[in-house]
């Protein structure tokens, strides 16, 4: 048989999970059923009892899934288009399910059939050989994989391709000098990236009851408020990570959310589980050197955020008020390390102030979703007509924020507490300008979608939080 006749003739079988796409299917199914109907959860056992094939079955059966948002492989789709164009005839060969595997093929439109797992059969290594050799014949194959499971379909093909190969498949790759199509890099950027350290910035608040008490050259109470530093940064990256695990098809849609580790492809959703774990273990461990107070706080706090992943945070109004709750409790966290307590007036501010910061960040996020958002696109709980509304709440919650403070620095309390109580009140138009300027770019489309991060990163706000403090300090000082 001619060369060429024979090369044209073998069919070329691409591999899906971690080949054709950054991720796995599986896992995918798995946080999508986590986020759309969690009360699935409940059913994996069953199912993964009955073997695996009928968890993933199960799995695709019960979420609803769009294949134009997953992390697709550009450079092995440009080669396959490629194949193609040359008149190979190719195959999606997956251990996915079949519901899914028709759809990603109907999405590219490049695959003349597909062999995928079923409610009985999943189709991975030592079977999906089997299928692929009994269609394949005395033509051979090609084929396209990445794991130690496909090791043995590379190993028996005319022709292997090796795609950004696990630790397995990479010796083998090496070995053989098979062709390659690019490697993981950056994993360790990715995974600093996925603890978003700018966040840890708002974690500072823990410091704030110890700083109003005036106990900031106590070296204990500031030990103590680092390790509830330490403890509340660890505790809320474990968490933004398993809020990215559950918001992958919605940040995959967003215009520079789609980067992110997760939603890129870029780190794997096992990676993201074991790493949260890890951040959870040192957020305990370091726990348990302060007081049990604190602890307390911490567990309230992983309470609602795990609440805020779940569920919440697609509530109306809902979801604000619970960060503005959580921005709150590192007040309370602080009080609790230090042993300092909170006051109402400290407590009242919080809650008005973090309300219209959290009200900034739904405001911005559908902005950026534009005219005709629904609660689909947003993956929250409003719409486009609301964005008027979410900017005068945001306004009135901030400025009612101002009024808690002026009327603080006019009660009794503040007597007792700074010799020049007067010194305290350029503290209103401060906070007010800041509360303004934010709403005002944010009106401007011009802000951080995180508020907090932003007014902490923002020289001018930095400024007058700068001169605010030398006020303080003169208020109680001088």
């Amino acid at each position: 048989m001619d060369a060429r006749v024979s090369l044209k003739e073998r069919t070329v079988y691409v591999d899906l999970d971690g080949t054709l796409i950054h991720s796995d299917l599986l896992w995918e199914t798995l946080f999508l059923a986590a986020r759309q109907c969690p009360r699935l959860l409940v059913k994996l056992p069953f199912w993964l009892s009955q073997g695996k094939a009928r968890l993933k079955a199960e799995l695709a059966r019960n979420v609803s899934f769009d294949a134009s948002a997953l992390p697709y492989r550009q450079e092995v789709i440009d080669e396959l288009r490629a194949l193609k164009a040359q008149g190979r005839r190719i195959v999606l060969a997956t251990g996915s399910n079949e519901r899914l595997a028709h759809a990603v093929a109907v999405h590219l439109g490049l695959f003349d059939a597909v062999l995928a797992s079923n409610d009985e059969v999943n189709l991975t290594s030592t079977r999906k050989l089997a299928r692929i050799e009994a269609e394949a014949g005395v033509d051979g194959y090609d084929y396209y994989g990445n794991s130690h499971e496909d090791i043995c379909l590379l190993e028996n093909a005319a022709e292997a391709t090796v795609v950004a190969p696990d630790r397995s498949a990479g010796r083998w790759q090496r070995r053989t000098g098979s062709h390659l199509i690019g490697h993981e890099k950056g994993r360790l950027k990715a995974a600093i990236k996925s603890f978003r350290p700018h966040q840890w910035t708002k974690n500072v608040l823990v410091f704030v009851p110890m700083i109003l008490t005036h106990e900031f050259l106590n070296l204990e109470m500031v030990l103590s408020a680092l390790l509830a530093f330490v403890s509340f940064s660890a505790a809320a990256s474990s968490v933004y990570i398993v809020n990215d695990l559950l918001d992958l098809e919605a940040d995959r849609r967003h215009k520079t959310k789609r980067y992110r580790p997760f939603a890129s492809g870029r780190l794997s959703i096992p990676t993201g589980l074991k790493m949260a774990f890890g951040l959870m273990a040192l957020a305990c461990a370091t726990a348990v050197l302060l007081p049990v107070g604190y602890a307390i706080v911490l567990a309230g706090y992983m309470i609602a955020t795990t609440a805020y992943s779940f569920a919440l945070k697609r509530m109306l109004l809902i979801d604000v008020m619970t960060l503005a709750f959580l921005y709150t409790t590192r007040i309370i966290a602080g009080a609790e390390a230090t042993g300092v307590g909170t006051s109402f007036w400290l407590l009242s501010f919080s809650i008005f102030f973090f309300l219209s910061l959290a009200l900034v960040k739904r405001y911005t996020e559908l902005q950026d979703h534009g005219t005709g958002a629904d609660r689909s696109t947003t993956g929250r709980g409003y719409v486009d007509a609301d964005l008027e509304t979410i900017g005068q709440m945001g306004m009135s919650s901030g400025f009612a924020a101002v009024l808690v403070l002026a009327l603080y620095i006019n009660s009794p309390e503040v007597a007792v507490h700074y010799a020049i109580p007067y010194l305290v009140w350029p503290l209103c138009p401060m906070v007010l300008y800041i509360i303004s300027r934010i709403w005002v770019l944010a009106r401007r489309d011009q802000m951080h979608e995180d508020p907090v991060v932003f007014i902490l990163q923002d020289w001018r706000s930095q400024m007058v939080m700068g001169l605010g403090g030398l006020m303080f300090l003169g208020a109680v000082y001088v």
